[in-house]
């Protein structure tokens, strides 16, 4: 029953102020709503912050009632997320160091770490993005969801403060990342083995492109890894970047078990 008021509540604000927010299709519907607010964790009272939230820039171009995107709230949610895993991160390992903290931090809120975030709200039920936009959806979907999970947290920490957009981090973010074994592992080989280089002082780290295949549309290159010219390691890819990691985790496998 109090769901129910606050939402004629909201309604009638709508019609008083003419805020857009239930104008749009889709978010008319009451159950829609209702699952919005159980996905984030609480009652909404200032529903622009959310529409604005989950409006990407493609649908504007359709809908001349809304004026602006999600990306400066997608600006504030980036704080607040950095903020709140910071700290997170601090109380739960005492004893680590700076470095740690932040290579651990930078895991966690990096764009991967967001889009599954996102995806395990099911965030793109509920982006609103225009027609031709939703059929490329799927292959810049990673950025655009992990942009939105930003933006929704700066919706809730405007609407309902630190305390709730925290509780939404931790249930939808920082416990399920902890709970997936070597979701945690740092990927970065390439900056793994540079980091190995300076430690011991090696100089002359390069990759080095050794070939490339196929049509232009679907290359695969081979990267080469050395230091001091010396081959350590050899990988290939889809593209430069993804080559020169498999080199790189080669050249770290070879190392460890020289």
């Amino acid at each position: 029953m109090l769901f129910i008021l606050r939402f004629f509540y909201l309604k009638l604000k709508y019609i008083i102020t003419g805020n857009v927010w239930y104008n749009i299709t889709g978010f008319i519907l009451l159950d829609k709503f209702r699952s919005f607010e159980k996905i984030i964790g609480c009652n909404i009272y200032h529903p622009r912050y959310y529409l604005k939230a989950l409006t990407h820039r493609s649908f504007l171009e359709t809908n001349g009632n809304m004026d602006s995107s999600n990306e400066r709230l997608e600006y504030l949610g980036d704080a607040v997320v950095d903020l709140i895993v910071g700290k997170y991160l601090f109380n739960k390992f005492p004893n680590e160091d700076e470095g740690f903290l932040t290579k651990t931090r930078s895991m966690l809120v990096n764009k991967s770490a967001l889009f599954d975030a996102a995806e395990r709200i099911n965030l793109e039920d509920y982006l609103l993005v225009s027609e031709n936009f939703s059929k490329a959806l799927p292959d810049g979907s990673k950025t655009v969801l992990s942009d939105a999970y930003e933006a929704i947290v700066g919706a809730i920490y405007l609407d309902k403060g630190l305390k709730k957009a925290e509780k939404f981090l931790m249930k939808s973010l920082l416990e399920p990342s902890f709970e997936i074994t070597g979701y945690l592992n740092d990927n970065n080989y390439k900056s793994q083995l540079l980091e190995y280089a300076q430690k011991r002082r090696l100089e002359n780290l390069e990759y080095n492109v050794i070939k490339e295949e196929g049509p232009q549309h679907k290359k695969l290159f081979t990267v080469q890894v050395k230091i001091n010219n010396e081959i350590l390691g050899t990988g290939n890819g889809k593209n430069k970047r993804s080559a020169e990691q498999v080199a790189a985790k080669n050249a770290l496998q070879k190392i460890k078990n020289a």
